[in-house]
């Protein structure tokens, strides 16, 4: 991981020096440099605090979406390649020192790192509009058919920058061993789409910035400040259903979407399995370990149930050592219980290596309840649920390690 990050900064520092005097550095391109610089300024400062509480509650397999990347592209398109260079350093200089005050003995290592991938992507996208474009830097020629080419490779260059960075972060947070699955890995990907639309804001405001009358980039500012808070939303949206400890969903929100399944079921005449799962003797674990070793173990046993499901099976953590999963159009009552088995098999092969400790906690094992919708006693959710727990609760009163299925 060390050797990736310094050979991305290095890659980043060789780029942009090889680039830095492609194109010669004028008066005006000085002003509008200061104009952006000023800009992105007002920019960071306006969004400070949001961007505070995001870098504060942002999980550690979600890539952080970049909204200075209106003015970085901006820059690209608008100035040389040594002052679009400089948009990117001054712009992350900028916000690092105002988001985190009090926070900065040293140049923390992973803005340092988010910098150099954005200034990788930079560096291509520089290369590509000044092969590409009839007049670099600037905007689209005059006429149809060279302005549409322009604009081609205007867009293509900006794609190529966004990918690139975002081919890098996503490389690093695979490497950082925090996601295990690929689903973990890509879990709020979506939200990169925002910072795509970021992108084309900045090209927008490289129009405005050559074309028209600065003042109109107060406009993207406030723009801006509202994606900001977007962005906010959705990363609270996406938190509030999600459990901090074992990644998977919450109780409530996975309620909800047993609700919907349940009522897609009754309505269409499918089938709804719900398992209810509970890992045996772990009250030893938090007793002799510790409860930070227990939410350990408790993450690797979600990974390991997860993996074992289907995609549109949502599993999510009911309480404690207890666990849910809702399955929609399950066969028959035997396809869940070798289903429930398949899981109840897998759990005792995870085994848990204790951070700075010679010990591995191994042999787990789970006990579980099953119930299929519909059934002639089962109503709604709360009745499939009341099956599944007392089903659950015969597995544990049999000796545990075990699959029960709900009595008709």
């Amino acid at each position: 991981m060390r050797l990736y990050v310094l050979l991305v900064n290095v890659v980043a520092v060789t780029a942009s020096v090889s680039t830095a005097w492609l194109v010669p550095v004028d008066r005006t391109d000085l002003v509008r440099f200061g104009v952006l610089t000023v800009c992105a300024a007002v920019a960071i400062e306006a969004t400070r605090r949001i961007e505070r509480q995001r870098e504060y509650n942002r999980a550690p397999t979600v890539a952080y979406v970049d909204t200075k990347a209106v003015w970085s592209i901006a820059a690209v398109i608008a100035l040389p390649p040594v002052l679009a260079t400089a948009m990117v350093v001054v712009t992350y200089a900028v916000a690092w020192w105002r988001i985190w005050p009090r926070e900065r003995p040293v140049l923390p290592h992973r803005w340092i790192f988010s910098a150099a991938t954005v200034l990788c992507g930079t560096q291509a996208a520089v290369v590509v509009l000044a092969l590409g474009m009839h007049h670099y830097p600037g905007i689209p020629s005059a006429g149809f058919l060279p302005g549409l080419a322009d604009l081609v490779i205007i867009v293509s260059a900006a794609a190529l920058r966004w990918a690139i960075n975002t081919a890098l972060v996503m490389a690093a947070i695979a490497l950082s061993g925090a996601p295990r699955t690929l689903s973990e890995l890509f879990s709020g990907f979506g939200d990169q789409l925002l910072e795509a639309g970021a992108i084309g804001l900045g090209l927008v405001t490289a129009a405005l910035l050559l074309l028209a009358n600065p003042l109109l980039l107060v406009g993207v500012v406030l723009a801006l400040v509202a994606l900001h808070r977007g962005l906010l939303l959705t990363q609270f949206q996406r938190d509030a259903r999600t459990d901090l400890t074992t990644g998977l969903a919450t109780k409530r929100w996975w309620r909800t979407i047993a609700e919907q399944y349940l009522d897609r079921a009754r309505t269409g005449g499918g089938t709804v399995g719900v398992l209810l799962l509970d890992l045996d003797h772990f009250k030893a674990i938090n007793d002799t370990y510790g409860h930070p070793i227990g939410d350990l173990v408790l993450r690797e046993i979600a990974i390991a149930v997860r993996g074992e499901v289907r995609d549109q099976d949502v599993c999510g953590r009911w309480g404690g050592e207890e666990f849910a999963i809702v399955l929609p159009n399950v066969p028959t009552e035997e396809h869940l219980g070798q289903l429930a088995d398949r899981i109840r098999s897998r759990v005792p092969l995870v085994s848990v290596a204790l951070p700075d400790r010679d010990t591995v906690i191994s042999d787990l094992t789970v006990s579980i309840g099953c119930a299929l919708y519909p059934a002639e006693h089962l109503t709604g959710i709360d009745d499939v649920l009341v099956a599944s727990d007392t089903a659950l609760y015969r597995a544990k009163q049999a000796g545990r390690n075990r699959v029960e299925l709900a009595t008709r």
